[in-house]
């Protein structure tokens, strides 16, 4: 038990420190230490990733809502945007979640690898540029929130790296960006771990005291237990590093991620 708790703690720690380095909300760092600890206590191969991306939008409900109290402290939040945008984003990780139950523990584990290995790309492109304010149009901005929704919620992420880059291709600054983009990790995650735990109890017959549908609460609390104190570290160190050098050492860190579960699916 005492066990158990530790390796969720240590965990959330991995997890906030990423996240306040590298200035993510940690989903793509959560999911893969859930999977190996959830190896490690035995839980079933068939579950384990399903129960790791559920909890980590749980961990995103809570996480996400500190962050958007920061950025609409600062005046950085849109809400007229954030209003567009979520019925798209509900619907959307709600999709999301019940496409990602359906689908095998392998098929779902690779499609993960593969946006770790994307986003890694990703990250050694020039940021997007300004292109036109007609992609906030009322179609376009509905697919690209429902898109952008049923891929955080299959790889248990808030949505932020597809939101900012979007925003800021429509014309507006990053600042404004990311602080719109903070906002719209709260409906996608809660849509997202209601699907999880709906689905977990339609499709599976999960076993433990400690788990609702797809969702570990033990691993949840252990994680946000710690991250919460070990964020504020990680954003501490990044001050005192090139944001070029952050996005980089990230992207590899997320190649590794990738081609460690690829190797595994």
């Amino acid at each position: 038990m005492i066990l158990e708790w530790l390796s969720f703690a240590l965990a959330g720690v991995v997890a906030g420190f990423a996240a306040g380095l590298f200035g993510i909300g940690g989903g793509l760092i959560i999911v893969p230490i859930l999977v190996t600890v959830f190896s490690w206590q035995g839980m079933s191969a068939e579950i384990a990733i399903h129960v790791a991306i559920g909890t980590s939008l749980m961990t995103i409900a809570v996480t996400s809502l500190s962050s958007m109290r920061a950025h609409h402290r600062y005046g950085m939040t849109q809400w007229p945007l954030v209003g567009r945008l979520a019925p798209g984003l509900i619907i959307g990780s709600l999709g999301g979640a019940v496409i990602a139950a359906s689908l095998s523990s392998s098929l779902l584990q690779t499609i993960f690898a593969v946006f770790a290995i994307l986003m890694a790309g990703r990250m050694w492109l020039p940021s997007p540029q300004a292109l036109s304010t007609r992609i906030l149009s009322k179609l376009f901005i509905s697919l690209y929130a429902a898109v952008t929704g049923i891929i955080s919620a299959m790889v248990g992420i808030g949505g932020g790296t597809l939101i900012v880059p979007y925003l800021v291709m429509a014309g507006q600054s990053m600042q404004k960006a990311v602080g719109t983009a903070a906002a719209c990790g709260f409906p996608i995650a809660v849509s997202g771990v209601i699907g999880f735990i709906w689905m977990g109890t339609q499709v599976h017959e999960i076993e433990g005291d400690w788990q609702t549908g797809f969702v570990h609460w033990q691993a949840f609390i252990g994680i946000i237990m710690t991250s919460v104190f070990m964020a504020p570290q990680g954003a501490r160190l990044a001050r005192h590093l090139s944001h070029r050098n952050l996005s980089r050492l990230f992207s590899l860190l997320l190649l590794a991620v990738g081609l460690m579960l690829l190797s595994r699916s």
